[in-house]
């Protein structure tokens, strides 16, 4: 058992859960939406007819840019592109890209002098039967944390561990009939047994590769961070976890499409009113 113990992380979470961020009065006109994959924003991007946007990020990078408007709250959709580094083509996926790729899009909205007022990350992620998830599953996290970056010394034990509150969205699941849960973050699509050590301890409901990144990059711009989620694979199954998400990815795309505009029309309707949370 490593030093960093169970009681410390439910410790931090519980009170992460406390003091998460409310509405109150803050008025949401802006919604930065990082996606990962090209496959997990299409069907969004097409579906709220979102254009995209030349010259967003500096030129010598991959990421993407999208805009429009929804209920008259823009709306600004970055996935991280393709590799061009290392040759493949593919996604970029894991902790660099999405926190590179959310800094730029963040100071991007600043400088343009329209800030983004929600950082709310979108894409799948794994679940867990011993949490009750399955196949398609649509949660709002609750908090995050990463799972792999084990540093057993104190103090940086608990640096690399990462704990993050998010915005507080049990109101808002209850009301749209989705689930709530600590998201825990990894930049491999497996898991070897200490990663699990860790899930287990923080309660994790949920894992994926860039939640945990995004969320420090918004707290450094002071935005209050949301992530949406659809379980394409059940971490603690039967069936190998690359199977299962490549079987189940374009299915969790079209819930995303499903899920993101109601969760979008939620949060911009219930801003303004005092002591509102999600």
């Amino acid at each position: 058992m490593h030093p960093f113990t169970a009681c410390t992380f439910l410790l931090l979470f519980f009170a992460a859960l406390v003091s998460s961020t409310k509405l109150e009065s803050m008025t949401i006109q802006h919604v930065l939406v990082p996606i990962v994959m090209e496959a997990e924003a299409k069907p969004f991007v097409e579906h709220l007819g979102l254009e995209s946007v030349e010259g967003f990020f500096p030129p010598h990078t991959p990421f993407l840019a999208y805009q429009g408007e929804h209920h008259s709250c823009k709306v600004t959709v970055v996935t991280m592109g393709k590799d061009t580094v290392y040759g493949t083509g593919m996604d970029n996926v894991g902790t660099t890209s999405a926190a590179l790729g959310t800094f730029l899009a963040l100071s991007r909205s600043e400088a343009d002098g329209n800030p983004a007022q929600l950082v709310m990350n979108a894409g799948t992620c794994g679940g867990f039967q011993r949490q009750g998830g399955g196949i398609g599953d649509v949660y709002l996290t609750t908090g995050v944390a990463h799972h792999d970056r084990r540093i057993p010394i104190p103090g940086f034990d608990v640096y690399g561990i990462g704990k993050l509150e998010t915005l507080n969205p049990t109101t808002m699941a209850k009301t749209l009939g989705y689930k709530t849960g600590i998201c825990t973050t990894g930049n491999s699509l497996d898991w070897v047994e200490k990663d699990d050590e860790f899930m287990k301890d923080s309660n994790a409901s949920c894992k994926d590769m860039e939640a945990a990144s995004i969320a420090w990059i918004a707290k450094m711009h002071d935005v209050p961070y949301l992530g949406v989620k659809v379980v394409t694979d059940i971490v603690d199954g039967p069936h190998p976890t690359q199977d299962e998400f490549l079987e189940n990815l374009h299915s969790a795309a079209k819930s995303l499409q499903d899920a993101l505009p109601k969760v979008l029309e939620y949060v911009t309707d219930k801003t303004g009113q005092s002591d509102q949370e999600l």
